[in-house]
């Protein structure tokens, strides 16, 4: 949902997304699909953590396809949808959302692809720039906040129409 709110998108077809309706791991099959469809243009994933751990085996099939998938994992520690649905429809009654991350440099390096991680936003432009300039797959792991939200939000049971713009 970050990609979908900040990206600026040129092209017809650049954008492969789940629209947010739950279905966390989603994202990295539909990047390898999309690397294997269109092997000219560079695909660029962006997942949480908890997107990211439902389909991690994925990683060999990257690996063993030689795709040329950007991973950008936005890491918050949390399974950061419910988190949010929590806090705000259940009054900060969190419930199995906290995530306990395995070390995805380790992971990243054991599938033999690129590694970097970016704890301060001033390293970031420099990191996304080495990411792209690098061939085949890499891992771009970016520390965000814990309990930051995504909005706007579709609540449940109502149109889109009335939708949470702030908290």
């Amino acid at each position: 949902m970050m990609a979908a709110r900040y990206s600026q998108f040129t092209r017809h077809r650049s954008f492969v997304t789940s629209g947010g309706m739950g279905t966390m791991g989603f994202g990295l099959p539909a990047a390898i699909g999309a690397s294997l469809a269109a092997p000219n243009r560079q695909i660029c994933f962006f997942t949480g953590d908890g997107g990211l751990q439902m389909t991690i085996q994925e990683l060999g099939t990257i690996m063993e396809q030689q795709c040329p998938i950007k991973i950008i994992l936005l890491n918050n520690n949390y399974l950061g949808n419910v988190r949010q649905w929590q806090e705000i429809f259940f009054e900060h009654r969190y419930s199995f959302t906290r995530m306990l991350n395995p070390d995805y440099q380790q992971i990243a390096r054991a599938y033999h692809i690129p590694y970097s991680l970016v704890t301060m936003r001033s390293d970031l432009e420099k990191a996304v720039s080495i990411m792209l300039s690098t061939s085949g797959p890499y891992f771009l792991e970016v520390a965000v906040e814990e309990e930051d939200n995504v909005l706007p939000m579709c609540c449940p049971g109502n149109d889109v129409d009335d939708m949470i713009l702030e908290i």
